[in-house]
């Protein structure tokens, strides 16, 4: 978004080669910018959250709160080493983190697969380290399960979008798919920034490949 990464590595850190922890977190807002809900804990006990990383967050974020039964989002930094990072930390490639947006979400109203569905559709997961001209590894597709069922469920819809992948032509999805291990928030600038910047930057841009979710609740 921001930053060169003509001269950054495209390998993902070992913990020992990481940047050192940050002691304090950044600091945001806790109520979401276009809703006012809260966008951190605790929030109602009948939802459910989400991680998700598809490319730059400002676009993925707002891709998101946008869907019904989306209670609040938030973006932030998931994946990698360092504690507390910077943006200009992960931008550096030295965290080993990517840029995600966490999602509240009411499972009455709308299911995991159907926030698949969204994630799968919107961006181009076969890119590796980078999402179109977005390069690092902070731009890496990813989805961090917060449980097991949705590990499950994230694992089941990756073979069926690589067959639907796979007709448009394109190759093998280099998605990371593992358990959620740290969330941490982004800075305040950055939280539903194309809300507060209609004009920012949005490099969302899908292949043309459709997801079939199992449940019906997109009618």
């Amino acid at each position: 978004m921001l930053f060169n990464t003509r001269n950054k590595s495209l390998e993902i850190p070992s913990a020992a080669d990481a940047l050192p922890d940050r002691a304090e977190s950044l600091q945001f807002s806790p109520k979401h910018f276009v809703n006012g809900n809260p966008i951190v804990e605790p929030v109602p006990n009948h939802l459910e959250k989400a991680i998700f990383g598809l490319g730059c967050f400002w676009g993925a974020e707002r891709l998101f709160w946008e869907m019904p039964g989306v209670f609040s989002t938030a973006v932030g930094y998931a994946g990698g080493h360092t504690a507390n990072p910077s943006y200009q930390d992960v931008c550096s490639g030295n965290t080993g983190h990517t840029e995600v947006v966490l999602v509240y979400f009411d499972p009455a109203e709308i299911s995991y697969d159907r926030l698949l569905q969204a994630f799968w559709e919107e961006h181009d997961p076969t890119q590796g380290m980078r999402q179109g001209n977005d390069i690092g590894t902070q731009y890496r597709s990813a989805i961090y399960a917060t449980n097991e069922e949705q590990a499950r469920q994230a694992t089941a819809s990756k073979n069926q979008f690589q067959a639907a992948l796979a007709e448009k032509g394109y190759g093998e999805i280099s998605t990371e798919i593992k358990p959620l291990a740290d969330f941490f928030y982004a800075e305040d600038y950055h939280q539903q920034y194309l809300a507060k910047n209609p004009g920012g930057y949005c490099g969302l841009a899908g292949t043309g490949a459709c997801y079939r979710p199992a449940s019906s609740d997109e009618d």
